[in-house]
């Protein structure tokens, strides 16, 4: 995603409910084991926030919302000193657990069953019927 300083204060202000003024930085604090944030501080010349839940975080950054927060913030800066846009950089989606959704859709749809698809990605696992 990428969004002009302006764009994103707009955005911020709309889904939080709170003005951060001029949008300073967007600063990942803590990640978990998969990569993804969960804990952001918005820092702006009126206010700085820490948000504390990933999935706050990936609806306060999007219209709709992200797909992950496992993602890089870079900034653009302008001539003025002041940040100009914003990119975030996202290292994929889905659960993050490491099956990728479209490839197994793709392997399903060339006819690999269920099991030999769980077995591409997790070599070693064994299915078994529980009940």
């Amino acid at each position: 995603m990428e969004y002009r300083r302006e764009e994103l204060e707009d955005l911020l202000r709309t889904k939080s409910g709170y003005d951060f003024g001029i949008l300073k930085n967007l600063v990942p604090l803590q990640r978990g084991p998969s990569g993804r944030i969960y804990r952001l501080r918005i820092e702006g010349s009126k206010k700085s926030i820490i948000v504390g839940k990933e999935l706050e975080i990936r609806r306060w950054l999007s219209k709709s919302h992200l797909y992950s927060s496992a993602f890089i913030v870079n900034i653009e800066q302008g001539n003025d000193g002041l940040p100009q846009r914003f990119i975030l950089h996202g290292a994929g989606w889905g659960h993050g657990v490491g099956l990728c959704q479209i490839g197994a859709a793709v392997m399903a749809s060339k006819g690999f069953k269920a099991e030999e698809i769980v077995k591409h990605y997790f070599h070693g696992a064994e299915l078994r019927k529980l009940y």
